[in-house]
């Protein structure tokens, strides 16, 4: 099972994750996210070493916990110290996701 670094600034501020997703654009992930209440949010891939690096023990903790094909697991919840712990340019390109339109399925814009 693969696993991804993963970077969502979201209303409430940034939230890094480990994730079975391959795609940041993968409906099933922006379900997850939905099923927690966001369903508005840029996101960017983080290279997975990054994160170990900068989450020591807590990375392998989260690892350990990660079981599912379709899973996430946030790593910190103080945003402050989310915003400060990667570089800006260490992120990916971003993936903007709002909420399902009434016209149809989710609107997602790659790097626009």
């Amino acid at each position: 099972m693969r696993h991804e670094g993963r970077y969502f600034f979201t209303g409430s501020g940034p939230i890094p994750a480990l994730t079975t997703y391959y795609s940041l654009d993968d409906p099933a992930l922006a379900g997850k996210l939905a099923s927690r209440g966001i369903d508005r949010y840029i996101a960017y891939e983080v290279p997975i070493a990054l994160v170990r690096e900068c989450y020591g023990p807590k990375f392998g903790m989260v690892m350990g916990d990660l079981h599912q094909e379709d899973d996430l697991r946030v790593l910190d919840y103080n945003g402050h110290h989310v915003f400060h712990v990667f570089e800006l340019d260490d992120l990916g390109a971003p993936v903007f996701h709002r909420k399902k339109q009434k016209s149809g399925g989710p609107l997602v814009l790659n790097g626009a």
